[in-house]
């Protein structure tokens, strides 16, 4: 079916032009400022934006931690993604002790295939780099696996160095989550017990030693989860050196603080993740950083679990299940805290959201643009729409938002799934999941 969308103004990475766009079955097929050819169906967005589908580029559907298991499966959290104007996910492949990469894709496959309502991929996280986790390599990149998840502490610096150099002689990237839990865990049994007890330091000094371990390995890396200015400090001193770093922050360090901590416990729990909430100074510190281009994307690392979950570890945070969700929030956030304040642009918007998680994570140009031959994914985001975000209304199974009574500055109308209305005005449309797994290729950044 050949559909025609007239009246709306399409965004992209390098501007923003009123046209008309066409899709073509699964793909668009004409983008400019008179469409004249035939066409079956019509759809008015006057006054609207038209986004690319949105690419989160960190999600953690189905994961376990501390002995929970995450409310939001592929079937619930890709739900949510898809009505936030999520059409593609990357979702941590987290492995099982002494688990074998291939053993790990093949049972993250048996939770997510058929379960996923958006396109989907994985991340590889790796506990470990040895001779039996390099052979099984090739075999994951044949896969579509080409981006991989390393953490400082684990496994070993010199396993992180290798890891780092082996994988990307073979065409993929890795990303870091910086930090040490064993130290958290140490300032813990001392008594600060208080979710605000990762001190920025922590998080400065890990982003710094994947730094320069990738600055030894000579190769790209990509820093997940920036929350603070410390750490961002360490970027811009490694690219200043003269090193390729890619960096991500999450929609929470933009849009909440740490004085969330300071109320009553069982509230306060509600809002623990890793690295945890910060002073707002930090939050100016990165929106400056977006808007500049320091940090290339914004993804929700959405993990989320219930208030009674979360309230399991009261008044110790680190038995706390750490996450929050985000991903049915992020796009609008984006756009109501960065756009409509002035913040950043529609194009900076295009790129954190679109075009740099698509281009990053080899998906460009399949996704992430508005072009003819890239899928028809499209976010129809309505200016004037203004709402509350309330948690009684979400698709996650989170039983709650952190984001509650924010009014957003406009809204998501519909979106499009691969030429495929998919949510209208709120309304998750398909029955049953039609998310195709996505085999990747190298970064094209």
């Amino acid at each position: 079916m050949r559909i025609l969308f007239r009246g709306g103004t399409v965004v992209s990475g390098n501007g923003t032009r009123k046209a008309d766009l066409v899709t073509d079955g699964e793909k668009v097929r004409f983008v400019g400022s008179r469409y004249r050819g035939t066409f079956d169906r019509a759809v008015s967005v006057n006054g609207c934006l038209l986004f690319p589908g949105f690419v989160d580029a960190h999600t953690g559907f189905d994961s376990e931690q501390g002995g929970a298991t995450s409310a939001d499966n592929f079937y619930t959290g890709s739900k949510a993604a898809l009505r936030g104007g999520t059409t593609t996910v990357l979702n941590d492949a987290v492995p099982d002790p002494d688990e074998s990469p291939r053993g790990t894709l093949s049972r993250w496959h048996d939770k997510a295939d058929g379960q996923t309502f958006c396109d989907y991929g994985f991340h590889m996280g790796l506990y470990a780099w040895n001779q039996s986790v390099r052979a099984e390599a090739a075999a994951l990149f044949r896969d579509g696996i080409s981006s991989f998840l390393l953490s400082t502490g684990s496994p070993g610096d010199r396993e992180f160095f290798e890891a780092l150099r082996d994988l990307y002689a073979r065409g993929g990237l890795c990303a870091a989550e910086c930090g040490s839990r064993d130290v958290a865990e140490a300032l813990g049994a001392e008594g600060n017990l208080s979710p605000a007890a990762w001190p920025v330091a922590l998080e400065a000094e890990g982003v710094a030693r994947a730094l320069r371990l990738a600055q030894m390995a000579r190769v790209p890396v990509i820093i997940r989860s920036l929350s603070s200015g410390e750490a961002l400090s360490e970027v811009l001193r490694a690219r200043r050196r003269g090193q390729s770093v890619y960096a991500e922050t999450c929609p929470h360090y933009l849009t909440l603080d740490e004085s969330l901590y300071f109320q009553d416990d069982t509230a306060a729990a509600l809002y623990v993740c890793e690295p945890p909430l910060r002073e707002r100074v930090h939050q100016q510190a990165l929106w400056r950083a977006l808007r500049k281009g320091d940090i290339q994307l914004v993804s929700s690392g959405h993990r989320a679990f219930t208030p009674v979950q979360k309230r399991s570890g009261h008044n110790d945070f680190i038995r706390i299940p750490s996450g929050l969700p985000g991903a049915e929030e992020r796009g609008e956030l984006l756009y109501s805290r960065g756009v409509a304040e002035h913040r950043f642009g529609l194009t900076e918007l295009c790129r954190v959201l679109c075009e740099n998680p698509a281009k990053l994570y080899g998906l460009w140009p399949r996704k992430g643009g508005l072009f003819p031959g890239a899928d028809a994914d499209i976010v129809v985001y309505d200016p004037g729409d203004s709402h509350l975000i309330l948690s009684r209304d979400r698709a996650s199974a989170a039983g709650y938002t952190p984001y509650e009574g924010f009014r957003t500055a406009g809204g998501i109308r519909q979106v499009w799934l691969r030429g495929t209305l998919s949510v209208d005005r709120g309304r998750v449309l398909p029955v049953t999941p039609r998310g195709l797994y996505l085999r990747r290729g190298k970064s094209a950044l």
